[in-house]
């Protein structure tokens, strides 16, 4: 935003880069961000219960979010349900992890060490699904 480079600044570069790359797939400068629409307050309007609608699409395909039909109960089945439902929980949460750490305002962010604490979380969650062989 025009001022010297600091960790604040670095830990915005972060959230946008993860809205960008990470969720959205749409960079700061697309054409659909005019006069106040921002890629920070694309994301952070988005209603709760679709904020998978703005999540990359090639980041997940179809079959991996949304709703999940089961029609054979097994233990297979249900276990990539549970998976599922991790990931999901867990892109929701890169998310909102982009969305507070690309506030415009520097005092509105958190440092970086509170960004490393909340990456973690999400890393435990996919861990301890057993997602990731854990």
């Amino acid at each position: 935003m025009g001022n010297e480079a600091s960790t604040s600044g670095d830990v915005y570069i972060y959230g946008i880069l993860l809205l960008d790359m990470f969720m959205t797939g749409k960079r700061p400068t697309n054409d659909m961000f005019t006069d106040s629409l921002t890629l920070h307050k694309f994301a952070k309007i988005a209603p709760p219960e679709s904020m998978e609608s703005i999540f990359n699409p090639t980041l997940i395909s179809q079959g991996q979010i949304g709703a999940a039909s089961i029609s054979i109960s097994s233990v297979r089945n249900q276990s990539s349900l549970i998976n599922n439902h991790k990931i999901h929980e867990c892109l929701i949460s890169l998310l909102q992890v982009g969305i507070a750490r690309s506030e415009e305002q520097a005092t509105d962010r958190s440092d970086i060490n509170e960004v490393a604490t909340d990456l973690h979380k999400i890393k435990n969650i996919l861990i301890g699904s057993g997602v990731h062989g854990g």
